[in-house]
């Protein structure tokens, strides 16, 4: 297990496909499928996944998420069906590199969340009563399982834009 340097980091806008999801922890099961439903989808529309898969965390109120599966693509397009299309907002977002199993994905968010509030930093968010709201919470997941077998060098990108 490696957990990298907390950075900020300026991030262009990022186009995305995905399916959303209302799930509640740990997503283990959730995930798999959702994101093997997500694969068929993309075919299935023709659109070209470019990136990373990613998780986008929309609202959190543990152990409850409003959560959006799925992968970036070089440019935005019209999408059918419950295929959503977005565009992650460029830029400051607090970042953690992360390689090593996913059940330790929980630990990596709060060391990140932990380290930027020592630093005063504030996420782009909004509290309700449903929860918190995230303009753009992301996970991303440079290799996965189907590319890598050995958990302990599975890459993850955790990632939260800052308040401009």
């Amino acid at each position: 297990m490696n957990f990298g340097t907390p950075l900020v980091v300026e991030y262009a806008a990022k186009p995305y496909v995905a399916l959303r999801r209302q799930v509640v922890m740990p997503i283990g099961k959730e995930a798999t499928e959702t994101m093997d439903r997500l694969i068929r989808e993309i075919e299935t529309q023709g659109v070209q996944g470019t990136g990373a898969a990613i998780f986008k965390y929309n609202i959190v109120k543990m152990p409850e998420l409003e959560m959006e599966f799925g992968i970036e693509i070089q440019f935005a397009q019209a999408t059918t069906g419950e295929l959503l299309s977005g565009i992650l907002p460029a830029g400051r977002y607090a970042e953690l590199t992360f390689v090593g199993p996913y059940s330790y994905l929980t630990n990596v968010n709060g060391a990140l969340i932990d380290w930027s509030r020592q630093r005063g930093l504030e996420f782009d968010k909004h509290s309700d009563a449903d929860g918190d709201h995230f303009v753009s919470r992301v996970e991303f997941y440079p290799n996965g399982p189907q590319d890598e077998p050995d958990a302990d060098k599975l890459k993850s990108i955790v990632a939260i834009k800052l308040k401009d």
